[in-house]
């Protein structure tokens, strides 16, 4: 094993920045909530997520805690355990567009058109199937 360089620790500091940013924006915080989480600035946020001021390892412990990740995932170590396409800039905005519908009835029927048109395995008799099935075949009726 070799010893880690100055550069070597920068670019895991980065790494780290980056994948904490990554991660807040997926759940849909801002650097303020999570720098409210933490008893912290949001200026302090910006620091780590660029790399600029190292993560202490009780710090990361707690910035873990609330993004609801375990400490290693930072480092690629939970890496198999993501979602594929996490890191898409089209899947955070997805997460962030469908946390906004107050509806719970649309948001169902969201949620059965992905589910069928990924091929996500219907179940015979599934309920949260049947809007999918209608909007596939034709659309939704105008039942409110």
């Amino acid at each position: 094993m070799r010893p880690i360089k100055l550069s070597d620790a920068n670019q895991v500091d980065r790494q780290v920045g980056e994948r904490m940013r990554r991660r807040r924006i997926l759940l849909g915080l801002t650097q303020d909530q999570v720098a409210d989480a933490l008893g912290i600035s949001y200026q302090q946020i910006q620091k780590y997520e660029t790399g600029a001021n190292r993560i202490s390892a009780g710090r990361l412990a707690q910035i873990a805690e609330v993004l609801e990740v375990l400490p290693g995932w930072f480092f690629g170590v939970a890496e198999a355990a993501d979602e594929p396409g996490n890191s898409s800039r089209a899947v955070i905005e997805l997460v962030r567009n469908f946390s906004r519908i107050e509806d719970d009835r649309v948001r169902s029927h969201l949620m059965a058109l992905m589910r069928a048109l990924s091929g996500g395995g219907e179940v015979d008799g599934d309920s949260e199937a049947a809007p999918a099935r209608q909007a596939a075949n034709g659309g939704i009726s105008g039942q409110a």
